[in-house]
């Protein structure tokens, strides 16, 4: 898979292609911000894809019969034109997450709304309050497992030498660092990990940042094209986000470890590390914070 220089949409773009039969807008907020979303858009989150036997939340659903047939009740066609947006101010990057997956099982033309609804309310576009519901579609399944990592693979990565793969850590450098998680029973990251934190990208405005910023960015990191990637974060999710950024700009071998920190940690077989003099390094300075 190439990079792919039209992963996003504006919104003069999406206004002028509503109602056309074969698009389909995906709404992945929570279900109380839906209430009010663009029209025509159906209403999926990232939870409903989830493997049902697992305990970490970012396991993906094994049985792809299954996610077939949840996407195909959102009408889901295979010649589909899809778009996904959410509010990019107000969650965890949950539009690259169905963006990943969504590439991950095989759909052809999946693209991100750019700015999201912080930017559609802003510029006074219209919205709706219906529940939508569309055709079943005819959407098949078709995986990429070059996009996809599972905790075994990686776990056998981790223990050897891995010089051409760069393992992404996206969580905030508070969690990389390994400051304790109420609800988790280690902290700290992956071994060799480097951390990229998600929230860097965006403009005031909810778009992201010109392609040479970002870019700049994952250079700056010492990411290099023909490298792989792999990221993670806690549930998947800000990974998927920075997965999406990666292929923006150009980096083509990147795959998301869904699990992520959530199934990582649980497992005590698993290594983990922490940077103590980073934790106490940021910690001082959120102490030092005029409140």
């Amino acid at each position: 898979m190439t990079a792919m220089q039209n992963l996003f949409i504006d919104t003069e773009t999406l206004s002028q292609n509503l109602g056309r039969e074969d698009f389909v807008l995906i709404d992945v907020r929570g279900a109380a911000a839906y209430s009010s979303h663009i029209p025509g858009a159906v209403h999926s989150t990232w939870h409903e894809y989830s493997d049902p036997a697992s305990v970490a939340k970012g396991v993906l659903n094994p049985d792809l019969s299954q996610l077939e047939q949840r996407l195909r009740t959102l009408g889901l066609n295979q010649a589909s034109d899809v778009v996904i947006y959410s509010n990019p101010f107000d969650n965890w990057g949950d539009e690259g997450r169905m963006f990943w997956m969504l590439q991950y099982l095989g759909h052809p033309s999946v693209r991100i709304l750019d700015g999201g609804w912080v930017k559609w309310v802003a510029e006074q576009r219209r919205f709706e309050h219906e529940i939508v519901k569309l055709p079943t579609g005819d959407f098949s399944v078709n995986a990429h497992p070059d996009l996809i990592i599972n905790k075994d693979a990686l776990k056998k990565l981790v223990r050897g030498q891995h010089p051409n793969t760069v393992i992404l850590d996206a969580r905030s450098v508070e969690e990389y660092a390994g400051k304790e998680i109420d609800g988790l029973p280690r902290a700290g990251h992956i071994p060799s990990a480097m951390n990229i934190s998600w929230n860097q990208f965006l403009q005031p405005d909810a778009t992201v940042k010109p392609r040479e910023q970002v870019r700049n960015i994952f250079e700056d990191h010492g990411l290099r094209e023909d490298q792989e990637i792999v990221t993670y974060c806690l549930g998947g999710v800000r990974a998927a986000w920075v997965y999406c950024l990666l292929r923006y700009v150009g980096y083509d071998q990147v795959k998301t470890y869904p699990g992520s920190w959530w199934e990582w940690s649980r497992d005590f077989a698993a290594p983990v590390e922490k940077d103590v003099k980073l934790l106490h390094k940021v910690t001082n300075l959120e102490q030092k914070k005029p409140s």
